[in-house]
């Protein structure tokens, strides 16, 4: 495990190479929206980086904030991440800990590392995510409040422990959405509720006609007929 407060060095040229299957490459390119993702989520002081092992003098394939160490995409693969790669390879270990590096400039960094592996089990890739503690607190946690100008629209999401809990939650909150709509007439409810909860995706999950059917007190057939008239209604605006 890498020494506490340890610099990152690029690896020297003269490193080996590997040639990766067709496959293995589409494989690490599925990562790279992952990259993305991570670092939309955690902020600009959060750098992600995709390593491919098949080149490592340009093993960067993916990196996003790559300021926070001043590399760019084709950049090589550093000594510690070689370091950590025997480790990494051992069945069963699938990331490393997180542990403490700098930066070439001696800024704080707390950084983990996770192994990409190909359908064979080997790896083929690292995931490194380095997260920048130099940036004042402020700045840091300005990436994870929204701007006044631009509060995004909440988007309810269900915790649920279980199935059952999952297609229950939906329903209740999908009731009250609809209860609360003054323009869906009160003999319409119980279908537009159906309705919705076909479009939430709710019926993809087993037994939640049976579920949504007894939380409304109408039959399962009702549902099947109100479902069918949504995909109707779908293929004739289609067509």
């Amino acid at each position: 495990m890498p020494a506490e407060s340890e610099t990152v060095q690029p690896v020297k040229k003269g490193a080996r190479k590997k040639v990766f299957s067709q496959q293995d490459r589409q494989l690490l390119a599925r990562y790279a929206d992952m990259v993305d993702g991570l670092a939309e989520m955690f902020g600009q002081h959060c750098e992600v980086v995709l390593h491919s092992l098949e080149d490592l003098e340009h093993s960067v394939i993916k990196i996003a904030n790559g300021f926070n160490t001043g590399r760019t995409l084709g950049a090589p693969i550093t000594d510690l991440a070689l370091r950590l790669l025997p480790e990494l390879e051992q069945e069963g270990c699938h990331h490393s800990p997180a542990y403490f590096t700098q930066s070439r400039l001696g800024e704080p960094m707390k950084s983990t590392t996770l192994a990409v592996r190909n359908l064979d089990g080997e790896t083929i890739g690292l995931l490194c995510i380095n997260l920048h503690l130099a940036a004042p607190f402020h700045v840091f946690m300005a990436d994870f409040l929204p701007k006044a100008a631009e509060l995004p629209e909440v988007s309810p999401e269900n915790f649920s422990n279980n199935v059952e809990e999952l297609v229950t939650l939906t329903v209740e909150r999908t009731i009250e959405e609809i209860n609360a709509d003054p323009e869906v007439a009160n003999n319409a409810k119980n279908k537009q509720i159906v309705i919705t909860l076909y479009e939430k995706g709710i019926f993809d999950i087993k037994d939640a006609i049976a579920m949504v059917s007894s939380k409304l007190n109408i039959s399962k057939h009702t549902v099947y007929l109100y479902i069918r008239q949504k995909k109707r209604d779908e293929e004739d605006h289609i067509a």
